[in-house]
């Protein structure tokens, strides 16, 4: 399947540009930061950080010898 995927996009090259065109505009378009193209609608997605507030753990290994 994925041989037949690869053979119609290099047999149809005008629609692996147009795809590739239309996704990379629509990451930018989403992306979370602002990237200043007036041309695109913008509708970032938001980005939460949540802080790690486990306790900090260190793993040790002993060798007897």
């Amino acid at each position: 399947m994925l041989n037949k995927l690869i053979r119609f996009f290099f047999q149809n090259r005008l629609v692996a540009w147009l795809l590739m065109v239309f996704l990379i505009g629509w990451g930018i378009s989403v992306a979370p930061f602002n990237c200043r193209i007036d041309f695109l609608p913008r509708d970032p997605v938001p980005v939460d950080a949540i802080p790690d507030i486990g306790e900090n753990q260190q793993v040790i290994f002993l060798t007897q010898q």
